[in-house]
């Protein structure tokens, strides 16, 4: 704000250091109301005068005392006049502050009507109820996938192996009760085929090379016999076959290759002059491998006839005939083996050399 000029001061008219305060504080105060009218920003929201940081305190008039003016009291005695300012046309003027934001108003929202939104309310439930279903469904069908896997590892198991461990204990515990029966002089050794009963043991075959005990059956039924571990002997038409006392014939035998003690799963592994001895009450008969035959029809039963086809022998003798399943794990077709008497010895005399070694 601009002020008139003032005359030259003496001495006597200069005022004092209180006076001139008192004056400078009048003209602050007048100019902050000024400033309040046109949004002052140092004026408060109450509309009182903030203190600027750096400027002194206002001097403060004690109660009961008249106001002071820039005039009065102070012993300013200048014949100028005071200029007036006018406030009426200071309250009319406008700050320029700059252009005010606009705030930019959000798109509204297209407008739906109530039956488009229950039918999307209806669609979203009716996909969610689908995924749920679907959720429930894969579970139901992935446990019941791994139950039928774990199923089927167990069964697995019971077959190549549970099944073999029985099969050795219930072959076994036959071979021992045929020994004791022989030492306490038990069992006919001059019996016909046929005349045991069936599933009845009555020898032990003997296979060296294979490291083979298993006890010989009467018969070649599934449960009784092969199932137990046992070696089966033909012995019903048309599938009636020799015994190893019989001093002409071919003596039959049939096992299991894989699972329920599998005593001839390596038979194919015989060469020819490999022993096979067969134990009795009174005698061991040794055997000897003449040929193999590698598959064959299960419904070719000349294999086993009194002289075997496609063996090699040509005349009547004695003979013993192992049959079992090949390919391994699969009964599709039968691997033969044959082979020839060459001796036959009394248990009075000892083990035979092939037992021996």
């Amino acid at each position: 704000m601009c002020r008139a000029p003032e005359p030259a001061r003496t001495a006597a008219t200069r005022p004092t250091a209180a006076s001139r305060t008192r004056a400078r504080w009048s003209r602050r105060w007048s100019t902050s109301r000024t400033r309040s009218a046109t949004r002052c920003p140092g004026r408060t929201a109450a509309g009182r005068l903030r203190r600027l940081p750096g400027r002194p305190r206002p001097p403060r008039r004690r109660r009961g005392s008249a106001p002071t003016s820039y005039a009065e009291g102070s012993g300013y005695t200048s014949t100028a006049p005071i200029p007036v300012v006018d406030e009426a046309a200071l309250a009319g003027a406008v700050v320029d502050l700059g252009p005010e934001p606009v705030e930019e108003e959000p798109a509204p929202a297209p407008a739906r009507t109530g039956a488009g939104g229950r039918a999307a309310r209806r669609k979203a439930a009716t996909r969610k109820a689908k995924q749920r279903r679907s959720a429930v469904a894969s579970h139901v069908i992935g446990e019941a996938f791994i139950t039928i896997g774990v199923l089927m590892l167990l069964f697995v198991a019971y077959q190549l192996w549970w099944t073999n461990v029985l099969a050795g204990k219930q072959a076994g515990g036959e071979s021992d009760r045929l020994q004791k029966q022989w030492e306490q002089g038990g069992g006919d050794p001059d019996r016909k085929a046929g005349s045991f009963e069936p599933g009845e043991g009555f020898a032990i075959m003997y296979i060296p090379k294979l490291d083979v005990k298993v006890p010989i059956a009467e018969g070649i039924d599934k449960h009784k016999v092969l199932d137990r571990g046992m070696v089966g002997h033909y012995d019903k038409t048309p599938l009636k076959t020799a015994m190893p006392w019989d001093k002409k014939g071919n003596f039959a035998v049939a096992g299991h290759r894989n699972t329920h003690g599998e005593p001839f799963r390596y038979i194919n592994k015989l060469d020819p002059g490999d022993p096979v001895v067969v134990e009795t009450k009174d005698k061991f008969y040794v055997y000897k491998v003449a040929s193999t035959l590698p598959s064959t029809s299960p419904s070719n039963t000349g294999v086993i006839n009194p002289v075997p086809d496609d063996s090699g022998f040509t005349k009547p003798g004695r003979y013993v005939t192992l049959t079992t399943c090949t390919p391994e794990f699969t009964s599709k077709y039968r691997l033969i083996v044959w082979g020839k008497m060459v001796e036959e010895r009394p248990r009075s005399k000892g083990k035979p050399d092939a037992l021996v070694k």
